[in-house]
């Protein structure tokens, strides 16, 4: 990727929370039937099913990825009960995923608070999350759109190779760039694109749906390489989240990867070490920040999301203006500011 300076934005906690919002109060009717349609769905006679899947679908996320839906169908058409149902639908196939990675990833916090396996166990979050599965699927079937099921079937499939990608290559030393951004683009770029895509579907613009799936592929990539940044602290030592996840789990992400190309020999024979689990050892994850940071290389992934985010707001440029474009052009930006 060729570096790509974004305009000054606010940056930080703040300026993310600043555009959720006026995404949220762009589309807060729309917002609202989809959060209806997340209470009623989720909804079952077995008691663990609505606990559970209540637990973490009102666990604090920003629900993303159906605002992309919805401010998508507005960019280009308005929205209708199809493209409802298909924002639930989404965010039921996000939560899904968020259950299984957490029994893979054997993570006991999700978003700062106890990740559902931690309460009901691994079983019953790999249960939960295949009856989300299955009510998204319930839910894209209401839609009406034989193309729109297909298209977030696909995406599901995607994922799901995404995060077997990422367990074979974490028993790997070494991981290619091209194989890191593979993984990410399945694991994350997939469920945006599809997002962004079928929005435009669900509103009857076909037209655009090329350029929106375009958009949501590139902003999931420059999402998820920012996410890979914060792991490690971002660009600066003020860190405003807990790291290491990845680091703990032995994860080759782009940080890494970049520090251990410009590293020492020695340096390289750390990264070896450490990113093993048999031989990791506490006092490893504070050397990895210092080395990432040291190296340059924060610096240099988070120029690779500016890279993807250019390429996403440079999608959306066959839309006529609107304050729908304006707001997922900022979304671009500002989802690259989290680093900073």
């Amino acid at each position: 990727m060729n570096n790509v300076t974004l305009s000054p934005k606010p940056r930080g906690k703040e300026a993310i929370g600043s555009i959720v919002d006026r995404m949220q109060s762009l589309v807060a009717d729309d917002l609202a039937q989809v959060e209806h349609l997340l209470a009623t769905r989720a909804a079952s006679p077995i008691s663990v099913i609505p606990d559970l899947s209540g637990y973490i679908v009102s666990a604090g996320g920003k629900r993303l990825r159906p605002l992309i839906t919805l401010i998508s169908a507005y960019a280009v058409g308005k929205p209708n009960t199809a493209t409802h149902a298909l924002a639930a639908a989404v965010e039921f196939i996000h939560t899904a995923t968020l259950l299984h990675d957490d029994v893979v990833d054997e993570s006991d916090l999700r978003r700062g608070k106890p990740a559902a396996k931690a309460i009901w166990g691994n079983k019953a979050s790999i249960l939960v999350g295949d009856f989300l599965f299955a009510r998204a699927f319930n839910l894209l079937v209401e839609t009406n759109s034989l193309e729109i099921l297909n298209r977030l079937a696909t995406a599901s499939t995607i994922i799901a190779e995404g995060e077997v990608r990422q367990l074979a290559a974490m028993q790997a030393r070494d991981l290619p760039t091209e194989d890191y951004l593979a993984i990410i683009e399945a694991k994350t770029g997939a469920l945006f694109e599809a997002a962004a895509e079928t929005g435009a579907m669900s509103a009857g613009s076909d037209e655009h749906a090329h350029a929106l799936a375009t958009y949501g592929k590139n902003l999931g990539l420059a999402f998820q390489i920012v996410d890979d940044a914060l792991d490690y602290g971002g660009t600066t030592s003020v860190i405003g989240k807990s790291v290491g996840d990845d680091f703990r789990e032995c994860k080759i992400t782009l940080p890494v990867i970049i520090a251990k190309r410009r590293g020492s020999d020695e340096d390289r024979l750390f990264w070896d070490r450490a990113m093993n689990p048999e031989t990791q050892q506490d006092a490893d994850l504070a050397h990895a920040v210092h080395l990432i940071r040291a190296t340059g290389a924060a610096e240099a992934t988070i120029q690779e999301a500016e890279a993807y985010a250019a390429l996403a707001k440079g999608a959306l440029r066959s839309l006529e203006s609107s304050p729908y474009r304006s707001a997922l052009e900022d979304l671009a930006d500002f989802c690259v500011s989290r680093a900073y």
